[in-house]
Protein backbone atom coordinates (compact mmCIF):
# COMPACT_ATOMS: atom_id res chain seq x y z
CA UNK A 1 0.00 0.00 0.00
CA UNK A 2 1.15 3.55 -0.75
CA UNK A 3 -0.02 6.69 1.04
CA UNK A 4 -1.89 6.19 4.28
CA UNK A 5 -5.65 6.31 3.80
CA UNK A 6 -7.70 7.68 6.69
CA UNK A 7 -11.39 7.14 7.36
CA UNK A 8 -12.38 10.57 8.69
CA UNK A 9 -16.16 10.35 8.53
CA UNK A 10 -18.87 7.68 8.57
CA UNK A 11 -22.65 7.65 8.63
CA UNK A 12 -25.55 5.30 8.09
CA UNK A 13 -29.32 5.14 8.20
CA UNK A 14 -31.37 2.92 10.45
CA UNK A 15 -31.92 -0.24 8.46
CA UNK A 16 -35.51 -1.11 7.58
CA UNK A 17 -37.66 -3.87 6.16
CA UNK A 18 -38.65 -3.71 2.47
CA UNK A 19 -41.58 -1.34 2.01
CA UNK A 20 -40.74 0.58 5.18
CA UNK A 21 -37.82 2.67 3.92
CA UNK A 22 -37.31 5.91 2.04
CA UNK A 23 -36.26 5.75 -1.61
CA UNK A 24 -32.66 4.81 -2.34
CA UNK A 25 -31.42 8.32 -3.07
CA UNK A 26 -33.01 9.69 0.11
CA UNK A 27 -31.27 7.04 2.22
CA UNK A 28 -27.96 7.60 0.43
CA UNK A 29 -28.21 11.35 0.93
CA UNK A 30 -28.91 10.90 4.65
CA UNK A 31 -25.91 8.61 5.08
CA UNK A 32 -23.69 10.87 2.96
CA UNK A 33 -24.59 14.01 4.89
CA UNK A 34 -23.96 12.21 8.17
CA UNK A 35 -20.51 11.10 6.98
CA UNK A 36 -19.61 14.60 5.75
CA UNK A 37 -20.72 16.13 9.05
CA UNK A 38 -18.79 13.50 10.97
CA UNK A 39 -15.68 14.27 8.93
CA UNK A 40 -16.09 18.03 9.16
CA UNK A 41 -15.77 18.29 5.38
CA UNK A 42 -17.91 20.14 2.86
CA UNK A 43 -19.06 18.17 -0.18
CA UNK A 44 -17.17 20.60 -2.44
CA UNK A 45 -13.94 19.06 -1.12
CA UNK A 46 -14.89 15.59 -2.42
CA UNK A 47 -12.91 14.78 -5.57
CA UNK A 48 -14.47 11.42 -6.50
CA UNK A 49 -17.43 9.33 -5.37
CA UNK A 50 -17.93 5.55 -5.41
CA UNK A 51 -21.54 4.40 -5.16
CA UNK A 52 -22.29 0.74 -4.47
CA UNK A 53 -25.63 -0.99 -5.06
CA UNK A 54 -26.82 -4.29 -6.53
CA UNK A 55 -30.43 -3.70 -7.56
CA UNK A 56 -31.21 -0.66 -9.69
CA UNK A 57 -30.70 1.05 -13.01
CA UNK A 58 -27.24 1.79 -14.27
CA UNK A 59 -26.69 5.31 -12.93
CA UNK A 60 -28.39 5.10 -9.54
CA UNK A 61 -25.04 6.20 -8.12
CA UNK A 62 -25.34 9.62 -9.72
CA UNK A 63 -28.90 10.12 -8.46
CA UNK A 64 -27.87 8.93 -5.02
CA UNK A 65 -25.08 11.49 -4.81
CA UNK A 66 -26.59 14.47 -6.67
CA UNK A 67 -28.59 15.72 -3.68
CA UNK A 68 -25.27 16.20 -1.85
CA UNK A 69 -24.12 18.55 -4.59
CA UNK A 70 -23.68 18.96 -8.33
CA UNK A 71 -19.94 19.49 -8.59
CA UNK A 72 -19.19 17.55 -11.76
CA UNK A 73 -16.87 15.05 -10.08
CA UNK A 74 -16.41 11.48 -11.32
CA UNK A 75 -19.02 9.13 -9.81
CA UNK A 76 -18.39 5.40 -10.18
CA UNK A 77 -21.22 2.87 -9.98
CA UNK A 78 -20.09 -0.36 -8.28
CA UNK A 79 -21.77 -3.79 -8.20
CA UNK A 80 -20.04 -6.87 -6.76
CA UNK A 81 -23.03 -8.72 -5.29
CA UNK A 82 -23.01 -8.83 -1.47
CA UNK A 83 -19.42 -7.53 -1.32
CA UNK A 84 -20.38 -4.36 -3.21
CA UNK A 85 -19.93 -1.94 -0.31
CA UNK A 86 -16.41 -3.06 0.55
CA UNK A 87 -15.52 -3.20 -3.14
CA UNK A 88 -16.50 0.47 -3.44
CA UNK A 89 -14.46 1.14 -0.31
CA UNK A 90 -11.47 -0.57 -1.88
CA UNK A 91 -11.78 1.54 -5.03
CA UNK A 92 -11.99 4.67 -2.89
CA UNK A 93 -8.90 3.62 -0.96
CA UNK A 94 -7.01 2.98 -4.21
CA UNK A 95 -8.06 6.42 -5.50
CA UNK A 96 -6.56 8.12 -2.44
CA UNK A 97 -3.42 6.00 -2.67
CA UNK A 98 -3.19 7.01 -6.32
CA UNK A 99 -3.34 10.75 -5.67
CA UNK A 100 -6.91 11.79 -4.85
CA UNK A 101 -7.06 13.79 -1.63
CA UNK A 102 -10.62 13.15 -0.42
CA UNK A 103 -13.32 10.77 -1.69
CA UNK A 104 -16.81 9.65 -0.77
CA UNK A 105 -17.90 6.02 -0.64
CA UNK A 106 -21.63 5.36 -0.34
CA UNK A 107 -23.49 2.05 -0.40
CA UNK A 108 -27.25 1.67 -0.53
CA UNK A 109 -29.98 -0.79 -1.35
CA UNK A 110 -33.75 -0.71 -1.69
CA UNK A 111 -34.72 -4.38 -1.60
CA UNK A 112 -37.88 -6.32 -2.31
CA UNK A 113 -39.56 -8.69 0.12
CA UNK A 114 -38.58 -12.36 0.06
CA UNK A 115 -35.46 -14.32 -0.75
CA UNK A 116 -33.00 -13.22 -3.42
CA UNK A 117 -33.76 -14.39 -6.93
CA UNK A 118 -32.40 -13.98 -10.43
CA UNK A 119 -33.50 -10.86 -12.33
CA UNK A 120 -32.21 -11.76 -15.78
CA UNK A 121 -33.32 -15.17 -16.98
CA UNK A 122 -32.41 -14.70 -20.67
CA UNK A 123 -28.64 -15.16 -20.12
CA UNK A 124 -26.14 -17.30 -18.25
CA UNK A 125 -26.51 -17.04 -14.50
CA UNK A 126 -23.30 -15.64 -12.93
CA UNK A 127 -23.56 -18.34 -10.26
CA UNK A 128 -23.50 -21.09 -12.89
CA UNK A 129 -20.33 -22.72 -11.51
CA UNK A 130 -21.67 -22.52 -7.94
CA UNK A 131 -25.00 -24.11 -8.87
CA UNK A 132 -23.21 -26.88 -10.77
CA UNK A 133 -21.26 -27.80 -7.63
CA UNK A 134 -24.44 -27.76 -5.55
CA UNK A 135 -26.29 -29.96 -8.02
CA UNK A 136 -23.49 -32.53 -7.92
CA UNK A 137 -23.14 -32.50 -4.14
CA UNK A 138 -26.68 -32.18 -2.83
CA UNK A 139 -29.16 -31.45 -5.62
CA UNK A 140 -31.52 -28.48 -5.84
CA UNK A 141 -34.67 -27.99 -3.74
CA UNK A 142 -37.42 -25.39 -3.47
CA UNK A 143 -35.64 -23.58 -0.61
CA UNK A 144 -34.06 -20.17 -1.35
CA UNK A 145 -30.89 -20.83 -3.38
CA UNK A 146 -28.56 -18.88 -1.08
CA UNK A 147 -29.87 -20.79 1.95
CA UNK A 148 -29.25 -24.05 0.12
CA UNK A 149 -25.67 -23.03 -0.62
CA UNK A 150 -24.70 -21.77 2.82
CA UNK A 151 -26.88 -24.34 4.58
CA UNK A 152 -25.21 -27.05 2.55
CA UNK A 153 -21.82 -25.72 3.62
CA UNK A 154 -22.96 -25.81 7.25
CA UNK A 155 -24.20 -29.36 6.81
CA UNK A 156 -20.89 -30.42 5.27
CA UNK A 157 -19.10 -28.93 8.28
CA UNK A 158 -21.44 -30.78 10.66
CA UNK A 159 -20.77 -34.09 8.97
CA UNK A 160 -17.02 -33.46 9.01
CA UNK A 161 -16.73 -32.45 12.67
CA UNK A 162 -19.90 -33.70 14.36
CA UNK A 163 -21.05 -30.16 15.14
CA UNK A 164 -24.39 -29.75 16.95
CA UNK A 165 -27.22 -27.88 15.24
CA UNK A 166 -27.54 -25.76 18.38
CA UNK A 167 -24.06 -24.40 17.72
CA UNK A 168 -25.32 -22.55 14.65
CA UNK A 169 -28.27 -21.18 16.62
CA UNK A 170 -25.86 -19.97 19.31
CA UNK A 171 -24.36 -17.60 16.73
CA UNK A 172 -27.76 -16.06 16.07
CA UNK A 173 -28.40 -15.72 19.81
CA UNK A 174 -25.18 -13.68 20.05
CA UNK A 175 -26.15 -11.55 17.06
CA UNK A 176 -29.49 -10.65 18.64
CA UNK A 177 -27.84 -9.86 21.97
CA UNK A 178 -25.36 -7.50 20.28
CA UNK A 179 -28.05 -5.88 18.13
CA UNK A 180 -30.13 -5.12 21.22
CA UNK A 181 -27.58 -2.35 21.87
CA UNK A 182 -27.62 -1.01 18.29
CA UNK A 183 -30.43 1.49 17.59
CA UNK A 184 -29.68 1.30 13.84
CA UNK A 185 -30.28 -2.47 13.62
CA UNK A 186 -33.43 -3.95 12.10
CA UNK A 187 -33.89 -6.55 14.88
CA UNK A 188 -33.31 -5.36 18.45
CA UNK A 189 -35.16 -8.16 20.27
CA UNK A 190 -33.09 -10.83 21.99
CA UNK A 191 -33.76 -14.48 21.14
CA UNK A 192 -32.73 -17.66 22.95
CA UNK A 193 -31.15 -20.68 21.29
CA UNK A 194 -34.43 -22.51 21.91
CA UNK A 195 -36.50 -19.81 20.16
CA UNK A 196 -34.09 -19.75 17.22
CA UNK A 197 -34.17 -23.55 16.90
CA UNK A 198 -37.99 -23.52 17.08
CA UNK A 199 -38.37 -21.13 14.13
CA UNK A 200 -39.24 -22.78 10.82
CA UNK A 201 -36.50 -24.71 9.05
CA UNK A 202 -35.29 -23.07 5.84
CA UNK A 203 -32.58 -25.56 4.92
CA UNK A 204 -30.84 -27.87 7.38
CA UNK A 205 -29.20 -26.75 9.65
CA UNK A 206 -30.60 -23.24 9.11
CA UNK A 207 -33.85 -22.02 10.65
CA UNK A 208 -35.52 -18.72 9.78
CA UNK A 209 -33.77 -16.81 12.56
CA UNK A 210 -30.41 -17.98 11.21
CA UNK A 211 -30.87 -16.24 7.85
CA UNK A 212 -30.30 -12.52 7.28
CA UNK A 213 -33.42 -10.55 6.29
CA UNK A 214 -33.92 -8.57 3.05
CA UNK A 215 -33.14 -5.03 4.14
CA UNK A 216 -33.17 -1.43 2.94
CA UNK A 217 -30.60 1.12 4.05
CA UNK A 218 -27.50 3.14 3.27
CA UNK A 219 -24.07 3.88 4.71
CA UNK A 220 -21.24 6.22 3.75
CA UNK A 221 -17.58 6.87 4.49
CA UNK A 222 -15.18 9.73 3.76
CA UNK A 223 -11.58 8.76 2.99
CA UNK A 224 -8.66 11.16 2.78
CA UNK A 225 -4.89 11.43 2.66
CA UNK A 226 -2.69 12.61 5.53
CA UNK A 227 -1.90 15.79 3.58
CA UNK A 228 -5.59 16.63 3.17
CA UNK A 229 -6.27 16.08 6.86
CA UNK A 230 -3.31 18.21 7.88
CA UNK A 231 -4.23 21.01 5.48
CA UNK A 232 -7.80 21.19 6.82
CA UNK A 233 -6.98 20.61 10.47
CA UNK A 234 -8.85 17.30 10.63
CA UNK A 235 -8.33 14.54 13.19
CA UNK A 236 -7.36 11.13 11.75
CA UNK A 237 -8.05 8.59 14.50
CA UNK A 238 -8.67 5.63 12.16
CA UNK A 239 -6.81 4.48 9.07
CA UNK A 240 -6.84 1.46 6.73
CA UNK A 241 -3.78 -0.61 7.63
CA UNK A 242 -4.25 -3.20 4.87
CA UNK A 243 -6.90 -4.42 2.46
CA UNK A 244 -7.21 -7.26 -0.05
CA UNK A 245 -9.75 -8.79 -2.39
CA UNK A 246 -9.75 -12.37 -3.62
CA UNK A 247 -12.04 -14.07 -6.10
CA UNK A 248 -12.80 -17.74 -6.68
CA UNK A 249 -10.00 -20.26 -7.02
CA UNK A 250 -9.85 -23.71 -8.67
CA UNK A 251 -10.68 -25.24 -5.28
CA UNK A 252 -13.99 -23.31 -5.20
CA UNK A 253 -15.41 -25.59 -7.85
CA UNK A 254 -12.92 -28.41 -8.35
CA UNK A 255 -13.19 -30.13 -4.98
CA UNK A 256 -16.99 -30.57 -4.96
CA UNK A 257 -17.10 -29.00 -1.50
CA UNK A 258 -19.94 -26.73 -0.43
CA UNK A 259 -17.61 -25.07 2.08
CA UNK A 260 -15.14 -24.19 -0.67
CA UNK A 261 -17.93 -23.18 -3.06
CA UNK A 262 -19.35 -20.53 -0.70
CA UNK A 263 -16.00 -18.78 -0.48
CA UNK A 264 -13.87 -20.28 2.27
CA UNK A 265 -10.63 -20.30 0.29
CA UNK A 266 -11.02 -16.82 -1.17
CA UNK A 267 -11.80 -15.43 2.31
CA UNK A 268 -8.71 -17.14 3.72
CA UNK A 269 -6.56 -15.88 0.84
CA UNK A 270 -7.70 -12.27 1.34
CA UNK A 271 -7.22 -12.50 5.11
CA UNK A 272 -3.74 -13.97 4.76
CA UNK A 273 -2.76 -11.14 2.40
CA UNK A 274 -4.06 -8.55 4.87
CA UNK A 275 -2.15 -10.10 7.76
CA UNK A 276 1.03 -10.12 5.68
CA UNK A 277 0.59 -6.51 4.49
CA UNK A 278 -0.28 -5.15 7.93
CA UNK A 279 2.26 -7.13 9.93
CA UNK A 280 -0.59 -8.08 12.28
CA UNK A 281 -2.20 -11.45 12.92
CA UNK A 282 -5.56 -12.75 14.14
CA UNK A 283 -4.40 -12.54 17.77
CA UNK A 284 -3.89 -8.77 17.40
CA UNK A 285 -7.51 -8.17 16.36
CA UNK A 286 -9.90 -6.82 19.02
CA UNK A 287 -13.12 -6.54 17.03
CA UNK A 288 -14.44 -8.04 13.78
CA UNK A 289 -17.37 -7.29 11.52
CA UNK A 290 -17.76 -10.38 9.34
CA UNK A 291 -20.24 -11.49 6.72
CA UNK A 292 -22.82 -13.53 8.67
CA UNK A 293 -25.46 -13.74 5.93
CA UNK A 294 -26.26 -17.12 7.50
CA UNK A 295 -25.04 -18.55 10.80
CA UNK A 296 -23.19 -21.24 8.86
CA UNK A 297 -21.06 -18.62 7.13
CA UNK A 298 -20.09 -16.96 10.40
CA UNK A 299 -18.93 -20.31 11.77
CA UNK A 300 -16.87 -21.04 8.65
CA UNK A 301 -15.43 -17.52 8.61
CA UNK A 302 -13.98 -17.83 12.12
CA UNK A 303 -11.66 -20.47 10.69
CA UNK A 304 -11.04 -18.76 7.33
CA UNK A 305 -9.89 -15.61 9.16
CA UNK A 306 -7.74 -17.63 11.55
CA UNK A 307 -9.68 -16.53 14.63
CA UNK A 308 -9.63 -20.19 15.62
CA UNK A 309 -8.12 -23.34 14.13
CA UNK A 310 -9.84 -25.62 11.63
CA UNK A 311 -12.46 -27.75 13.34
CA UNK A 312 -12.36 -25.54 16.46
CA UNK A 313 -15.29 -23.23 15.69
CA UNK A 314 -17.78 -25.10 17.89
CA UNK A 315 -15.58 -24.77 20.98
CA UNK A 316 -14.84 -21.14 20.05
CA UNK A 317 -18.59 -20.41 20.03
CA UNK A 318 -19.59 -22.23 23.23
CA UNK A 319 -16.59 -20.80 25.11
CA UNK A 320 -17.91 -17.32 24.32
CA UNK A 321 -14.63 -16.46 22.58
CA UNK A 322 -16.64 -14.58 19.92
CA UNK A 323 -18.28 -12.02 22.22
CA UNK A 324 -17.56 -9.56 25.03
CA UNK A 325 -15.16 -10.97 27.59
CA UNK A 326 -13.84 -13.50 25.05
CA UNK A 327 -10.95 -13.51 22.58
CA UNK A 328 -12.44 -11.23 19.91
CA UNK A 329 -15.84 -9.54 19.68
CA UNK A 330 -17.49 -10.53 16.40
CA UNK A 331 -20.28 -8.44 14.89
CA UNK A 332 -20.92 -6.05 17.80
CA UNK A 333 -23.38 -4.29 15.46
CA UNK A 334 -25.56 -7.41 15.33
CA UNK A 335 -24.15 -8.32 11.94
CA UNK A 336 -26.16 -9.09 8.84
CA UNK A 337 -28.33 -11.49 10.85
CA UNK A 338 -29.71 -8.79 13.13
CA UNK A 339 -28.52 -5.40 11.88
CA UNK A 340 -29.74 -6.34 8.40
CA UNK A 341 -28.19 -6.82 4.96
CA UNK A 342 -28.95 -4.14 2.35
CA UNK A 343 -26.52 -5.63 -0.14
CA UNK A 344 -24.79 -2.49 -1.42
CA UNK A 345 -24.67 -0.86 2.01
CA UNK A 346 -23.38 -3.77 4.08
CA UNK A 347 -19.64 -3.35 3.47
CA UNK A 348 -19.76 0.39 4.19
CA UNK A 349 -21.92 -0.18 7.29
CA UNK A 350 -19.32 -2.65 8.56
CA UNK A 351 -16.71 0.08 8.06
CA UNK A 352 -18.86 2.57 10.01
CA UNK A 353 -19.24 0.20 12.96
CA UNK A 354 -15.52 -0.49 13.15
CA UNK A 355 -14.63 3.20 12.92
CA UNK A 356 -17.00 3.92 15.83
CA UNK A 357 -15.43 1.06 17.78
CA UNK A 358 -11.88 2.28 17.20
CA UNK A 359 -12.86 5.83 18.18
CA UNK A 360 -14.55 4.59 21.35
CA UNK A 361 -17.93 5.89 20.14
CA UNK A 362 -19.97 2.66 20.09
CA UNK A 363 -21.90 3.39 23.29
CA UNK A 364 -23.36 0.26 24.96
CA UNK A 365 -21.73 -2.09 22.45
CA UNK A 366 -18.26 -0.59 22.79
CA UNK A 367 -15.47 -3.17 22.75
CA UNK A 368 -13.03 -2.18 25.54
CA UNK A 369 -9.64 -0.86 24.38
CA UNK A 370 -10.33 -1.59 20.69
CA UNK A 371 -7.19 -0.71 18.71
CA UNK A 372 -7.27 -3.14 15.77
CA UNK A 373 -10.36 -4.05 13.77
CA UNK A 374 -10.96 -6.53 10.93
CA UNK A 375 -13.71 -6.46 8.29
CA UNK A 376 -14.81 -9.39 6.11
CA UNK A 377 -17.37 -8.93 3.34
CA UNK A 378 -18.17 -11.64 0.79
CA UNK A 379 -20.34 -11.98 -2.28
CA UNK A 380 -20.97 -15.14 -4.26
CA UNK A 381 -20.01 -14.94 -7.86
CA UNK A 382 -17.56 -14.18 -6.24
CA UNK A 383 -15.43 -11.82 -4.20
CA UNK A 384 -14.14 -11.61 -0.64
CA UNK A 385 -12.82 -8.30 0.66
CA UNK A 386 -10.92 -8.19 3.95
CA UNK A 387 -9.88 -4.88 5.51
CA UNK A 388 -7.73 -4.12 8.56
CA UNK A 389 -8.29 -0.85 10.43
CA UNK A 390 -6.13 0.64 13.17
CA UNK A 391 -6.54 3.52 15.57
CA UNK A 392 -3.79 6.04 14.95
Amino acid sequence: MGRRVNVIGVGMTKFAKPGASEDYHVMATEAGRAALKDAGVDYTKIEQAFAGYVYGDSTCGQRAVYDLGLTGIPIFNVNNNCSTGSTALMLGRQAVEGGAECVLVVGFEKMEKGALGSKFNDRTNPLEFHVNVMNKVQGFTSAPPAAQMFGGAGREYRWKYGTKKETFAKISEKARAHASNNPLAIFNQRLSVEEIMASEEVFDPLTRFQCCPPTCGAAAAILCSDDFAKKHGLATPVYIAAQAMATDLPSSFGEESMIKMVGYDMAKRAADQVYEKSGLGPKDVNVVELHDCFTANELLTYEALGLCGEGEAEKFIWDGANTYGGKVVTNPSGGLLSKGHPLGATGVAQCAELVWQLRGQADKRQVPNAKVALQHNIGLGGAAVVTMYRSA
